[in-house]
């Protein structure tokens, strides 16, 4: 496959990702015209930006809809969308494996085990939000600390410490269920590791969206020297590439990336393990085009999924319900259809 045909299909993810986004605005129980919409979107910006509000065409509730209600849960699905797929995508590269996921080394359980414990205290949405954050970051420390003490620091080690934390976060989960309240905080803790977006707001949002756009343009920028760290340690040597330097830098990112997610929603599955997958059947393995092509169809995913999660039924269904419904069989065609690579 040619650069121009790759960087066609880039446009076009680009552009349905633009028209699942506007869409999804306007879609739901309450819909919205598509006119209406796009003024309301155009005049949020324009008083931001300018003071120069539209002329007013459109009514309290449509304006509460869509800049109040479903602005924030469309702009954190996609956010979160494209943070999964970079982190799954960025693991599976510099892991060599393509069974990676983001929560390889521990991020989700660990940020499980913080948001558990907020809740179990009785904190504030936007403190669980802080402590899951915080529960992810030192769950990868511990990973990362565990080859250092075994002065190995080769992939295989880094990953079994993974799993070894990992299963360790999990017993402290169990711990926290064990101990919580059935009638109040049992259930939030289970909703919660499923996944929701149905508290967001803009104020808890905004908060991550920095660090997740410079981890964001960081893996963009080095997406040609995971290539090389595809081919192997001692080829990407041969080829002048520090290993070390690129390596911690992408799991650094790719870390950043997966606990801002999970502190926005909770844990949400089959995201970072799929849409990469499925970017490398439709643009190849170059990750210099497969990494943005999985930020843009992990993006749409995820809106088109919470869209999915507030409007099938009368209540919110849990975001990783639908991800695991659709992501199990849209797995198994993968593949089925890279049988013979994989034989």
């Amino acid at each position: 496959m040619g650069k121009k045909k790759k960087r066609t299909i880039l446009a076009i993810l680009a552009a349905a990702f633009l028209a699942v986004f506007i869409g999804a605005i306007c879609f739901g129980r309450h819909s919205v015209p598509l006119r209406q919409t796009l003024r309301l979107l155009v005049n949020h910006v324009s008083t931001g930006l300018f003071r120069a509000p539209l002329a007013k065409t459109w009514t309290d509730s449509m304006k509460s809809m869509v800049i109040n209600v479903r602005l924030p849960r469309v702009i954190a699905a996609a956010a979160i969308g494209a943070g999964l797929s970079v982190s799954g995508a960025t693991y599976q590269g510099i892991f060599k494996n393509p069974l990676v996921s983001p929560d390889l080394l521990g991020v989700s359980a660990g940020a499980t085990v913080g948001a558990s414990a907020a809740i179990l205290l009785g904190l504030s949405s936007s403190l669980i939000q802080l402590c899951a954050l915080v529960g992810g970051i030192c769950a990868v420390l511990i990973t990362v600390s565990i080859p250092r003490m075994f002065n190995n620091s080769s992939s295989t080690m880094l990953v079994l410490a993974g799993i070894v934390v990992s299963g360790f976060m999990s017993a402290l989960q169990g711990l926290a269920k064990y101990v919580a309240d059935p009638e109040s905080q049992l259930a939030s803790i289970v909703f919660w590791t499923m996944g929701s977006l149905a508290s967001v707001m803009m104020k808890t949002v905004l908060p991550v969206l920095p660090a997740m756009a410079v981890a964001l343009f960081l893996i963009l920028g080095i997406r040609w020297r995971i290539n090389l760290l595809s081919l192997g340690t001692a080829e990407a040597q041969s080829l002048g590439v520090n290993i070390t330097l690129v390596r911690g830098l992408a799991v650094v990112c790719s870390t950043i990336l997966t606990a801002c997610s999970v502190c926005i929603s909770g844990t949400i599955g089959w995201v970072g393990l799929v849409i990469p997958h499925f970017s490398r059947l439709l643009i190849g393995e170059d990750n210099r085009y497969m990494i943005p092509a999985a930020m843009l169809l992990g993006a749409s995913f995820m809106v088109v999924v919470d869209t999915l999660a507030r409007t099938l039924t009368s209540g919110e269904i849990p975001l990783s319900i639908i991800t695991g419904l659709l992501g199990t069989p849209i797995f198994i065609i993968l593949l089925k259809r890279q049988k013979s690579r994989i034989s």
